[in-house]
This record gives C-alpha cells, sequence and structure tokens, in this order.
C-alpha cells in the first residue's frame, strides 16, 4: 500500500492535542480590529477543540498525525 499524502492547507492550520482532539485558532483576526466589538476579539484569541462531527471532516486529511 502507497503512503498517504497529508493535506498541506491542513497540517498549517490544525493541530492535535494530546488525547487526540483537532485543535485550531479562530479566524477573523487578520485585519479591521476597529470595527470589531472587544468582546469579539477577545474571544477569538484562544484556540478551540474542533467538534467531532467536524473532526472526522479533517481527520482522513491528517493520516500520519494521531
Amino acid at each position: 500500500m502507497p503512503k498517504l499524502k497529508t493535506k498541506s492547507s491542513i497540517k498549517k492550520r490544525f493541530s492535535r492535542t494530546g488525547t487526540g482532539k483537532i485543535k485550531f485558532k479562530a479566524s477573523g483576526k487578520r485585519h479591521g480590529m476597529s470595527k470589531r466589538s472587544n468582546k469579539f476579539v477577545r474571544n477569538t484569541k484562544k484556540s478551540s477543540i474542533m467538534s467531532p462531527g467536524d473532526s472526522a471532516l479533517i481527520d482522513h486529511m491528517l493520516p500520519y498525525n494521531k
């Protein structure tokens, strides 16, 4: 069986925790912070854990990151 390729765009945006869940950073923080509320800026600082249903879509694109 040949080696599987990892999707390059996925490996830049997502990573795994120690328990195997997928971690990601929130979007919308590149520019235009003056028009965003302080609550939005505060809440998008931290990274989040992806829900199991969404992580199943990304799981097969990261074959060796388990």
